[in-house]
């Protein structure tokens, strides 16, 4: 049976990651990533593309054609909100389904003014003000996400310069919890989930500490209230915050995967999975996990090396495992070479100084000696350089000495188990 073929877009952003870990291990779907930039998106898709026109250059539809059409393209997810009203806008000239908001949402959706304007007579939505007449104010570009340009106004002295009302909304200021609702809307139209959760911390308008938050009526309300009056396809969000009295005011409201939406999936709901449902007109039922869950990140190093690597040479002591337990990078790293076709080989002392062979050792750690190209043993004296063929060979061991001596034999790559997150795949 041919795998569905989704295809991210653009590929390097935390929310296309999110897509990417959301879709990449379900058996039935094949995920793809491009962007125009190359930016993060090497690191993480097997499939990916960067150089893509922008898509406000004239030959950006046929060159994207082309590529929908080679990686036979079923489904699109656009990660930004522009992207997704510009593939909206031309989803007759494009190869493939885009998964987001009908044309109008599209478009109330990447400016403020216009979503505040549909929303006027809701008591969610905020205090709207022409000049700065009051303080403590709030404001925001009509079109932005991520909190870029918003600002705190507390005083004339905290005009920007280049401030314009054509530009610039002014709200009332919200000092209250600020909250992110994760939707999913069914192809019926129906709001098929809703789950809020609690922005704690943020990082560069993203959050990094939150934890699910209770769905109750206030929110519910807001969530069907919105989803009356727009059209979506699949996930969407909005954005709330507090006012000074505790009534929830409306952010923001988007169309597309939000970065932190993995709190979400942590719950049981994987909504990225659940869109390529609905896209496909398939019914849909929503249940979550209900333990207690908190989300906390920071940055993450991912790595690219420009060296070819055909073999592995490995300590077992100390690397591969380390006393009673399996090093889990190792082993899984292990497990990375198997499935490329790189060959591992085992250089080991263990038996000189374990009172049990390291096929029973492994055996004990419930490793399978099956995994390794060869196992070679060593007596004390001898040197594990001397049992190194070097060409596309790399030396992992958690001895300095034996690490520099290979180094000085070969001038290959060598690591120490720390360095094993150095050569960790993510691409799948």
């Amino acid at each position: 049976m041919k795998k569905t073929n989704v295809l991210i877009f653009p590929a390097g952003e935390v929310n296309s990651v999110e897509l990417h870990d959301a879709l990449s291990h379900n058996v039935n779907i094949e995920v793809f990533g491009c962007s125009s930039e190359d930016r993060h998106g090497g690191f993480v898709f097997k499939n990916y593309m960067s150089g893509l026109p922008n898509i406000a250059e004239e030959a950006f539809i046929e060159k994207f054609n082309f590529l929908l059409n080679k990686w036979q393209i079923d489904f699109i997810f656009p990660t930004h909100d522009t992207v997704a009203l510009f593939l909206v806008e031309n989803q007759n000239k494009i190869s493939a389904k885009v998964i987001s908001a009908d044309l109008r949402t599209a478009e109330i959706c990447r400016d403020k003014k216009k979503t505040y304007a549909v929303f006027t007579d809701c008591g969610f939505c905020p205090v709207l003000y022409d000049g700065f007449t009051t303080f403590p104010v709030f404001i925001k570009p009509r079109n932005g996400q991520g909190g870029k340009g918003a600002k705190l106004i507390r005083d004339t002295y905290d005009i920007p310069a280049d401030f314009s009302k054509h530009n610039y909304l002014i709200c009332e200021y919200l000092p209250g919890e600020e909250f992110t609702v994760d939707c999913l809307t069914d192809s019926s139209g129906k709001l098929a989930a809703c789950l809020p959760r609690l922005r704690k911390r943020m990082l560069a308008g993203i959050c990094v500490n939150g934890e699910p938050a209770e769905l109750t009526d206030e929110i519910r309300e807001m969530a069907e209230g919105i989803n009356s009056r727009l059209g979506f396809l699949g996930l969407w969000y909005f954005q709330i915050k507090g006012d000074k009295n505790g009534k929830l005011k409306l952010l923001e409201i988007s169309a597309r995967c939000a970065g932190s939406m993995c709190l979400t999936r942590a719950r049981g709901v994987n909504l990225p999975l659940l869109s390529v449902y609905v896209a496909q007109g398939k019914q849909v039922s929503v249940f979550e996990n209900r333990f207690k869950l908190k989300m906390d990140r920071t940055l993450i190093s991912r790595y690219q090396l420009d060296c070819e690597i055909r073999r592995v040479y490995m300590d077992y002591d100390d690397t591969l495992v380390e006393g009673e337990y399996v090093c889990v990078p190792a082993i899984k790293f292990v497990y990375q070479c198997r499935n490329r076709g790189i060959k591992i080989i085992l250089l080991t002392r263990h038996e000189t100084d374990h009172d049990d062979t390291v096929e029973e050792n492994m055996l004990s750690h419930s490793i399978t000696p099956k995994l390794f190209h060869q196992i070679i043993k060593l007596e004390g004296f001898q040197k594990k350089k001397d049992y190194i063929r070097p060409d596309g060979s790399i030396f992992i061991d958690n001895s300095y000495q034996e690490r520099k001596e290979v180094h000085d034999a070969f001038e290959i790559p060598v690591f120490d188990v720390e360095g094993i997150e150095v050569l960790d795949d993510w691409r799948c």
